[in-house]
C-alpha cells in the first residue's frame, strides 16, 4: 500500500440485482495532483464516484480518504473530501459570501480569512458581493468549489464540471484547478468526457470499461520532460544517424529507419540515403543531447519532431472506439 495516496480504492465492487456495473476497481489518486476519470458508455465512472462520496453503498471493497474506510470510519472520511457530484446549488436571492458563510457555519473552525482566501482562489472578489442569481454558469461553478474547498479538504471530486461552460469558462476552470491541486496541495479528481479538455488539465488519466480498469495514463511526465517520448528524426546518412541514436538512447530505443527512394536534392549527401529515424529518449534533454551528437557527427537534421499519441488516440484505441460518456 502507497502510503503517500490521499485516495486508494481498493477491489471497489458494485452490483445491482445480478449486473455488476462496477468490477473491483482499484487505483490510487496522490496529494497535488489532477486526476482524470474517463469511460465509455455504461462503464461505471458516475457510480465510482457516487460510492467515493457515499451517496451509494459499496457492494465489496473499500475506498481510504487519509488512511480513512468510508465503510467504516463515514464521517470522519468525508471531513476530508469536497465534492460537486452534479451542478452546485444555492441560493439565488442570496450573495455569493452569503451563501459561503451559511455554508461554513455548518462545519467548525472556517473563519472570515479562509473565507476570503477561498474566494482569492477562486478569482470572484469583484463579485462575491453580487447575488447570485446575478452569477453565469461559469462563476456558479467557481462558487461551487470554493464552497467545497472551505473545510481544506484533502481531495476534490468534480462530476463534469465542464458542462455548459463556454470556452473561456472551460479554460478559467482548467487554470484554477491546475493552480489549486499546487497551491493547496489537493488531490483532484476530475470527470469529463472533453477528452482535449482532459489532457491539457490532468496529471493522470484512469480509463475504464464496462465497470474494470482498463489502464492509467500519465501526460503530465511527458509534458515535463520526464517521460518516454517518441521521437521521429529526419535525417540524412540513416545508417550512421542510426548509430548515434543508439549511443544516446540504446540499441532497443532505435526503430528501424525508412528510406526516402527519391530524396530531395538539398537534402541529398553524394551517394548517401536521407531518410527517417524513430527513437524512443527519456525526456527532453536527451532530444537535445541527440541533436548534438548528430551535428558532431556531420550528419544534416532535417526534422525532429515528437510522435506521442493524443489522450483522444490513447482512449480510442484502448476502449477500441466505444462512444464516450
Amino acid at each position: 500500500m502507497n502510503t503517500m495516496s490521499v485516495v486508494q480504492l481498493r477491489g471497489v465492487t458494485k452490483r445491482i440485482g445480478s449486473k455488476t456495473i462496477v468490477d473491483h476497481l482499484s487505483f490510487d489518486v496522490m496529494p497535488g495532483e489532477v486526476f482524470g476519470f474517463l469511460g465509455p458508455n455504461g462503464a461505471g465512472k458516475t457510480t465510482t464516484i457516487r460510492m467515493m462520496v457515499g451517496l451509494m453503498s459499496l457492494t465489496e471493497g473499500e475506498v481510504l480518504v487519509n488512511g480513512l474506510g468510508i465503510t467504516k470510519q463515514f464521517e470522519q472520511a468525508m471531513m476530508h473530501i469536497g465534492a460537486i457530484v452534479e451542478n452546485p446549488e444555492f441560493y439565488k436571492f442570496m450573495t455569493g459570501y452569503q451563501n459561503l458563510q451559511h455554508f461554513a457555519r455548518m462545519i467548525p473552525g472556517i473563519t472570515p480569512e479562509r473565507l476570503d482566501e477561498v474566494v482569492a482562489l477562486v478569482k470572484l472578489e469583484h463579485r462575491i458581493h453580487d447575488k447570485v442569481k446575478t452569477y453565469s454558469l461559469g462563476m456558479r461553478q467557481r462558487l461551487g468549489v470554493a464552497q467545497a474547498i472551505l473545510h481544506r479538504p484533502a481531495v476534490l471530486i468534480l462530476d463534469e464540471p465542464t458542462n455548459g461552460l463556454d470556452p473561456e469558462g472551460i479554460r478559467e476552470l482548467r487554470d484554477y484547478l491546475r493552480r489549486l491541486s499546487r497551491e493547496e496541495n489537493i488531490a483532484v479528481i476530475v470527470s469529463s468526457h472533453l477528452l482535449s479538455e482532459m489532457e491539457l488539465m490532468c496529471d493522470r488519466v484512469a480509463i475504464i470499461q464496462n465497470g474494470k480498469l482498463l489502464d492509467v495514463r500519465s501526460f503530465r511526465e511527458t509534458q515535463d520532460g520526464a517521460g518516454v517520448l517518441e521521437v521521429l528524426l529526419e535525417v540524412d546518412r540513416l545508417e550512421a544517424a542510426a548509430r548515434a541514436a543508439a549511443s544516446v538512447a540504446g540499441e532497443g530505443s532505435v526503430l528501424y529507419s525508412v528510406a526516402l527512394s527519391q530524396p530531395p536534392a538539398e537534402q541529398s549527401v553524394q551517394g548517401q540515403d536521407a531518410g527517417s529515424l524513430t527513437v524512443h529518449l527519456r525526456g527532453r534533454e536527451e532530444i537535445a543531447e541527440l541533436n548534438a551528437r548528430l551535428v558532431e557527427a556531420g550528419i544534416r537534421v532535417y526534422g525532429i519532431r515528437t510522435q506521442n499519441k493524443s489522450l483522444e488516440e490513447q482512449f480510442l484505441e484502448v476502449t477500441r472506439g466505444n462512444q464516450i460518456v
